[in-house]
């Protein structure tokens, strides 16, 4: 068994974890942090996980992590870089739900999120969360940077045009249109994601900068092969809880028009056991990977011309988070991808 750690337990990618380790056939939760509820019984805070979790928050000097085999981090950034180099000493592999192991460049991640980074050389060996582009990387990974939920959308979904060798689109001129529900934005009170505030209520925001956008950019040239990429990525507040659509535009260029993108996809993820690429013409709803570790993709080429249209579904906190955590960890670990994940999408 995997004794498994969890650094920040009370957000929301925290009891997805615990939802999800809970079942998983191969783990035993031994150690769940919290220096505000230290002492509460999990169960307490989540009724949901009655009689499936017995442990209590502790704090993090109590919680013995030193003795996991695994510990992720479902925590703000800044604190897994903090932690990382004791862990790594004990022999722990550490999955980082945080931007702490995403960017490989320090200069840019302070920029974005205002800390330097503690640990450059760690980051250097981290390896990026993406299973369907990083899984052999990933098996012998000690750290793990896990991508954004956003970032692993328009990756996931540009990913069989960006990989073929040669350009197949304007890689200048790629377009996100991405959206998101309210639990992306995790459970801290802000006036912004208030019921009142989100709910009948639409809107876009970071145009002019947002965080994720650095991220997807580094990911989406190394599919290329190291090409520079242009990419325009608005992300959205949908009056929803759970999910993200992406729809992706790409240009086709001239010498690939005569090219069957539906095929191309399907033959790119035919062994991707968590990306359903849907029949030509499909409109995957955010409803169709609710709770699940799913990400759906649609190709559609309007009037047949030189527009790519990409349609992306997933959940936030599962494929976005907490589920890719769980498939990395398989991965680590030499078990089947999909152990402890193969749960059915909750409709309605």
């Amino acid at each position: 068994m995997i004794k498994v750690g969890i650094v920040g337990g009370t957000g929301y990618t925290g009891v997805e974890l615990l939802r999800l380790l809970a079942a998983h056939p191969q783990v035993r939760l031994t150690s769940i942090t919290s220096r505000k509820e230290d002492g509460m019984p999990v169960a307490d805070m989540f009724p949901s996980l009655r009689k499936r979790v017995s442990l209590a928050f502790s704090t993090p000097e109590k919680a013995n992590l030193a003795e996991c085999d695994v510990v992720f981090f479902a925590t703000p950034h800044g604190v897994a870089m903090s932690q990382a180099r004791e862990l790594l000493a004990a022999g722990v592999k550490i999955i980082d739900l945080a931007a702490d192991f995403r960017l490989k460049d320090t200069e840019v991640f302070e920029q974005w999120y205002g800390m330097p980074h503690s640990c450059p050389d760690l980051l250097a060996e981290a390896v990026y969360g993406l299973p369907e582009v990083n899984r052999e990387a990933i098996r012998t990974a000690r750290v793990i940077g896990l991508p954004g939920c956003y970032p692993t959308s328009v990756q996931l979904g540009l990913a069989p045009l960006l990989t073929q060798g040669k350009p197949l689109v304007n890689e200048a001129a790629l377009i996100s249109d991405s959206k998101s529900g309210a639990s992306g934005a995790g459970r801290n009170a802000a006036v912004g994601t208030l019921l009142a505030e989100a709910g009948d209520n639409f809107h876009a925001y970071g145009v002019k900068g947002h965080r994720h956008h650095p991220e997807i950019v580094q990911g989406l040239e190394v599919l290329t092969g190291g090409r520079k990429v242009g990419l325009t990525f608005v992300p959205h507040l949908l009056p929803m809880i759970r999910g993200i659509h992406s729809t992706l535009y790409a240009t086709i260029l001239p010498e690939a028009r005569e090219i069957d993108f539906q095929a191309l996809y399907e033959n790119h993820y035919r062994d991707a056991a968590f990306v359903d690429v849907m029949p030509a013409g499909s409109h995957p709803e955010t409803r169709s990977v609710r709770a699940s570790n799913y990400l759906r993709i649609a190709v559609h080429r309007p009037g047949g011309g030189d527009t790519l249209v990409i349609l992306v579904v997933e959940d936030n906190l599962v494929k976005g988070a907490a589920g890719q955590g769980v498939q990395c960890m398989n991965l680590m670990f030499g078990l089947d991808e999909t152990a402890g994940l193969q749960h059915i999408p909750v409709i309605p």
